[in-house]
């Protein structure tokens, strides 16, 4: 725990494995949630320097009409094509410390003797394992995950491809975690975990 008493748990696990599923869980259950794919939409929002180092960065054409972040132009420069692996490094140079600062600034605020879980799909990407109390991964069959992706983005067979060879592996966030939550069975499968690791966090 912190100084203020507040218990840090760090959630994580690869793209359509379910974790906004088990924040929302935790949070019915009397989480403070800071989700960081929240965080990263905010940092970047019109007017702010975020959105400015990021049209810098990468030109107007990330731009929509109305002046917001185009996600998916945004995407095929990151996600595909030649360097596109520099191109992301460098927009998770602008928007990795934005999102660490507005994520501190709401764990402050949740109070003490808290349970606050940081929502970070990079927890393990971005070496941030040890700074949390417990990390929790949510794991999925590969297949589960491929079939979920392609059925919620749309995406083709190479875009899945791409989205997932940009995570760390499996293997690399199940040897990272203190809790793995397996989330390829039914809803009510998952519920049962949740309940369990609640147990097991929760400050009463």
């Amino acid at each position: 725990m912190t100084a203020t008493g507040v218990r840090r748990v760090g959630l994580t696990g690869g793209i359509a494995s379910g974790k906004t599923t088990v924040a929302d869980l935790l949070a019915a259950r009397g989480a403070v949630l800071v989700d960081s794919d929240v965080l990263a939409r905010e940092v970047v929002e019109p007017g702010t320097p975020g959105l400015a180092a990021v049209v810098e960065r990468f030109g107007t054409s990330v731009l929509a009409p109305d002046g917001r972040l185009d996600r998916p132009a945004l995407g095929r420069l990151v996600f595909g094509g030649e360097g596109s692996a520099a191109a992301r490094r460098d927009l998770e140079g602008i928007v990795h410390p934005a999102v660490r600062a507005r994520a501190a600034e709401l764990e402050a605020a949740a109070g003490p003797g808290r349970v606050v879980v940081h929502v970070i799909p990079l927890l393990v990407e971005t070496g941030q394992a040890g700074s949390f109390d417990l990390v929790v991964v949510v794991d999925v069959d590969p297949a589960v995950q491929r079939a979920r992706l392609l059925a919620r983005d749309g995406l083709d067979d190479a875009a899945v491809d791409a989205r997932i060879a940009a995570q760390a592996s499996r293997e690399e966030r199940l040897a990272a975690a203190d809790v793995v939550l397996d989330n390829s069975g039914s809803r009510a499968d998952l519920v049962r975990h949740v309940d369990d690791l609640w147990r097991r966090i929760s400050p009463e």
